[in-house]
């Protein structure tokens, strides 16, 4: 059973900094790849960042160079953190987890915004 806790979010300023953290279960075999969506309110998730197996991160065009993806393998915690936050970056942000898919599998997540195991989410509100 894969567990995904998500948390950090919070009403926070425009310009401000925000770190979210999502806890998952530990992997046994192989690194999962591991994704950072979000949902804004009456629309699908969409992707924002992710590492696959071999460690190589992606972000979705509209958030480079303010998101930044980071993991601690050794404590299964994944991180988001975004900076200069705008009012637009308001949204549910969950983490997702997919295990034994290829690379380019997992670079679908990211663009499509499907997995199978999710956090519940943390809800982020710029203002």
């Amino acid at each position: 059973h894969v567990q995904l806790v998500e948390s950090g979010g919070g009403s926070v300023q425009v310009g401000g900094p925000l770190t979210l953290s999502c806890v998952h279960s530990p992997h046994t075999y192989e690194l999962p790849c591991m994704t950072w969506l979000r949902q804004y309110p009456g629309s699908e998730r969409e992707g924002v960042a992710n590492f696959d197996q071999g460690n190589l991160i992606r972000y979705t065009d509209s958030v480079k160079g303010r998101f930044t993806i980071s993991r601690d393998v050794a404590k299964s915690t994944l991180f988001l953190q975004v900076d200069s936050l705008k009012p637009e970056d308001t949204a549910m942000y969950s983490c997702a987890a997919e295990y034994r898919i290829s690379p380019a599998a997992c670079r679908r997540i990211l663009q499509l915004g499907h997995a199978t195991y999710w956090g519940p989410g943390t809800q982020v509100t710029v203002s």
